[in-house]
């Protein structure tokens, strides 16, 4: 027997086995497993009643329970979820929206304003007449197996960052869905017991898989709606959260927020840092407060997104917990399902040296189909049976890879090769820096120069740029040392709190 994989069979399996456990809390809201799967059925049904099978239905919303029924009722309904970022530009929207033409957008109140603007697409906003209309189809229900009769049907869209060009939209299927919650379940050891706060954006790629795989297994979502350090912590201690995952900007402002020596954070089991790669300091700084494991991890839009893991093996139990640290700050080992290569610009393997740099290559089940409506731009980056993620790295001898940059992050100063991610972490090594972000700057005499940008702690004595440069240069080679620093109040971000290193890029010399 062959049945289609689709991440439909999560919430069946949750409405089944965990309907009248708690599944959702949002903001005083608090909604079982039974009354989730109903809200996404009536939801299925509402589209289903104004939809063609193969539409793309937007939502432009923060993390809300209305954006967590939809990754369930939209499929519902044949149809294709596209989230956007509730951080773009009105024009950065509008391009996205006539890109994927979608049949209908659902606006959360708080970006009507926003929506205000927009055209092409006819909305449905949240609030009493989207209630009216679950209310007006409650009691809808659509067997799975009625809905999904092709796995490699494409499910979700979601859109990149842009920073090399304008978007371009990754187009998930049930099968890339399916399969990586298992893998990413299975290769976090996560159970039903586990409670998830959702603080990465659920337009960025589901929030790294979030709602899921915490469906799949009846576990528990707690809803964010906006990051705010003193937030997550009053939630970790009040739902008692067991699992966080953070990109560096998020943990570096938890790490200097007052109220964490206030909360009760002892639920936490582990807390996974992506998004960028994160300095050692800021990991030990973690672990000590939070009490808990803190571990590195890496992934991209085009692999639904979860690659790897920085998970200890049982090799390195008699490690001091320095050594075991050192291993959590790398970029990780490859998750189940992920087979992951190191290959050189000919597309031979690097050895495993810790040294050699290559480009981290991808083959999984995970895998996107390729870009919306861009057939060149698919066969550039999945050239070869290849995902090419444009993310240099290195490989040790027990498999463990690191990120050394970006490849278009990469600053050519004189001939040699210098990782922003080795002179950022070097900084964040000074007790007085709180972020650092590293770009090429134009030379007229080694055509490029690193150059920083630093904010500082809270309380912190004001630093002096050539004081920041001396540190750099007692840590690294000399020619790695930025050779202009400017202390900022704070760093341009993206939705996801990732860094925008384009527009540092772009600021005046």
């Amino acid at each position: 027997m062959r049945v289609p994989l689709t991440p439909l069979d999560f919430l069946e399996r949750a409405r089944r086995l965990f309907g009248e456990l708690e599944g959702v809390v949002d903001d005083g809201r608090r909604f079982t497993y039974a009354a989730l799967a109903g809200r996404a059925h009536a939801l299925g049904g509402a589209l289903r009643a104004s939809c063609t099978p193969g539409d793309r239905v937007a939502y432009l919303c923060p993390n809300t329970v209305e954006l967590l029924e939809a990754y369930y009722g939209v499929l519902l309904a044949g149809c294709a979820l596209v989230p956007l970022n509730i951080r773009l530009a009105e024009a950065e929207l509008q391009g996205i929206i006539d890109d994927c033409s979608p049949s209908k957008l659902v606006v959360h109140p708080s970006l009507a304003a926003v929506a205000d603007s927009l055209h092409g697409v006819d909305r449905i906003d949240i609030g009493a007449g989207y209630e009216a209309l679950l209310t007006e189809h409650r009691g809808s229900f659509v067997e799975v197996v009625d809905v999904v009769d092709d796995e490699d049907a494409v499910c979700e869209i979601f859109y990149t960052s842009g920073t090399t060009g304008l978007p371009k939209g990754a187009m998930l299927t049930h099968r890339n869905l399916a399969t990586h919650a298992v893998d990413a379940a299975l290769s976090m050891a996560c159970t039903h017991r586990d409670v998830v706060l959702h603080t990465i954006p659920l337009f960025h790629v589901n929030g790294w898989g979030t709602p899921h795989w915490v469906t799949l297994l009846g576990a528990r979502h707690v809803m964010l709606h906006r990051f705010d350090p003193a937030d997550v912590l009053r939630l970790i201690e009040a739902e008692g959260v067991t699992r966080l995952h953070l990109v560096p900007t998020m943990a570096s402002a938890l790490v200097v927020e007052p109220a964490i020596r206030e909360r009760d954070l002892s639920s936490l089991v582990q807390v996974t840092i992506g998004g960028a790669p994160p300095g050692p300091r800021l990991i030990a700084e973690l672990e000590e407060a939070f009490g808990c494991q803190v571990i590195c991890g890496y992934g991209l839009t085009e692999a639904a997104p979860q690659v790897t893991k920085a998970l200890p093996k049982r090799s390195h139990d008699a490690l001091s917990p320095e050594a075991q640290r050192a291993r959590r700050a790398t970029t990780g080992l490859p998750n189940v399902g992920v087979d992951l290569r190191v290959l050189d610009d000919a597309d031979v393997e690097v050895p495993s040296d810790g040294a050699t740099v290559g480009e981290i290559c991808i083959r999984s089940n995970h895998v996107m189909a390729g870009y919306w409506n861009q057939p060149d731009a698919t066969a550039e980056i999945l050239r070869g049976g290849w995902l090419r993620t444009g993310d240099l790295a290195t490989v040790d001898a027990e498999g463990y890879v690191t990120i050394v940059d970006r490849r278009k992050d990469i600053i050519i100063s004189g001939g040699e090769n210098v990782s922003s991610v080795e002179v950022e972490n070097a900084l964040g090594a000074h007790p007085a820096v709180l972020e650092a972000a590293v770009v090429g700057m134009p030379d007229a005499r080694w055509g490029e120069v690193p150059r920083a940008f630093v904010t500082l702690r809270p309380g912190a004595a004001a630093v002096e740029p050539e004081a920041l440069i001396d540190f750099v240069r007692d840590r690294l080679a000399h020619f790695k040392a930025p050779k202009r620093i400017d202390v900022v109040a704070e760093l341009p971000k993206g939705g996801s709190g990732k860094i925008l290193k384009n527009e540092l890029r772009n600021r005046e010399t």
